[in-house]
């Protein structure tokens, strides 16, 4: 199984930014996390950062449309971060591809700020998992992984 690992929106300051809620793991320990914990699982992640939508719905198209992606995966997880909450266009480009998808977030976005508790992405994944720190990742590749055995 291939796995694309997508992190938006300023997940590139992980370690920095509100270590209190996202942790104290940069997005490099996180991604050496989540591509040890795949290996051990019998999968391969690849990971990739961006904080722009169109590059994020350009990766999905990328790597997880059979018939449009060279690179292709067979599996995503995403972390949409701020996209969560009003990217109808990451929505439709996940929906598009077909490939099983879970949506992650590193804190509980149900306990957040009231705009935050909303997902327009959460309909068109398999599962959604939040508030389990660098876990939430883990759990992810567990859930696809257990999936397809």
């Amino acid at each position: 199984m291939n796995i694309l690992v997508l992190h938006g929106p300023n997940l590139n300051l992980l370690g920095t930014r509100k270590p209190d809620i996202y942790g104290h793991e940069t997005l490099a320990e996180v991604d050496a996390m989540i591509q040890a914990h795949a290996r051990d699982r019998g999968a391969m992640a690849t990971c990739i950062q961006s904080n722009s939508e169109g590059e994020i719905i350009d990766l999905i198209h990328e790597y997880c449309h059979e018939l449009t992606g060279e690179l292709y995966h067979d599996a995503l997880i995403i972390n949409p971060a701020a996209f969560t909450h009003y990217s109808i266009a990451i929505r439709d480009a996940i929906e598009a591809v077909e490939v099983p998808t879970v949506e992650v977030h590193l804190s509980n976005i149900a306990e957040r700020e009231e705009f935050r508790r909303v997902s327009v992405i959460a309909p068109v994944c398999a599962h959604q998992i939040a508030g389990h720190g660098v876990k939430s990742y883990l759990m992810a590749i567990d859930v696809l992984v257990d999936r397809v055995h």
